[in-house]
């Protein structure tokens, strides 16, 4: 539950988002609705912004909640630059990514359709499961993994869930727990759609990290 946080606004009227091309619309989808005191929120949504942080780990465009004995494992592209953050639990690992979408929603139907294709080119047996937000890709193949996918305004997040068969399902609610009291901090910046939001580590764990690449060059 987020405290703070100020009652649900209506959205202004649609405008035209910073898009590389134009499509079609898809058409309407009942998707299941979600209780506007639950999560993911926008920071917009609470009266201090500061209180978004509290209770939640700060990685620049995404706040998330963090589990108890929970750990973080940070990917680094080839400039050092962080690209993602997982959380690591006793049954797997999650993790939560925000991209720029447009004012009227309805990305991740598109994502997901994506995956799927992606997955099933790879191999793996796929199934599309209804989930709190909508529609969940699954693939199936040496392990299990699941895109858990959220339109808010103006961003979309897109939860990947990585687990062995036995343990997917346990991890899978440790990750709609944690999109639950997740706070996303998309900025005013017009972005094209499906830009990933920086991801910008805690100055301890940056570091960190800093502390351990100087010692392996050393």
């Amino acid at each position: 539950m987020a405290f703070g946080r100020r009652k649900p606004k209506e959205q202004p009227a649609a405008e035209p988002e910073f898009v590389g091309a134009h499509r079609k619309p898809d058409p309407p989808v009942d998707e299941p609705a979600a209780d506007d005191a639950d999560g993911p929120f926008d920071i917009e949504d609470f009266d201090d912004p500061v209180a978004a942080t509290a209770g939640r780990i700060d990685l620049g465009s995404v706040l998330l909640p963090m589990p108890a004995s929970a750990q973080l494992q940070v990917e680094l592209t080839e400039t050092g630059v962080p690209s993602a953050v997982w959380v690591v639990t006793a049954n797997g690992r999650y993790t939560v990514a925000a991209y720029a979408a447009p004012k009227t929603g309805g990305l991740w139907r598109e994502v997901a359709g994506e995956l799927a294709e992606s997955l099933r080119k790879d191999g793996a047996e796929v199934s599309i499961q209804d989930g709190r937000w909508g529609r969940e890709v699954v693939g199936t193949a040496s392990g299990v993994v699941r895109f858990i996918g959220v339109d808010g305004y103006r961003w979309m997040i897109r939860c990947v869930v990585n687990s062995s068969p036995e343990s997917i399902d346990e991890l899978t609610n440790e990750a709609r727990e944690a999109l639950l009291d997740t706070v996303i901090r998309r900025g005013d910046t017009p972005l094209p759609v499906r830009t990933p939001l920086p991801v910008q580590l805690p100055e301890p764990m940056a570091s960190q990290l800093r502390e351990a690449d100087r010692k392996s060059v050393v």
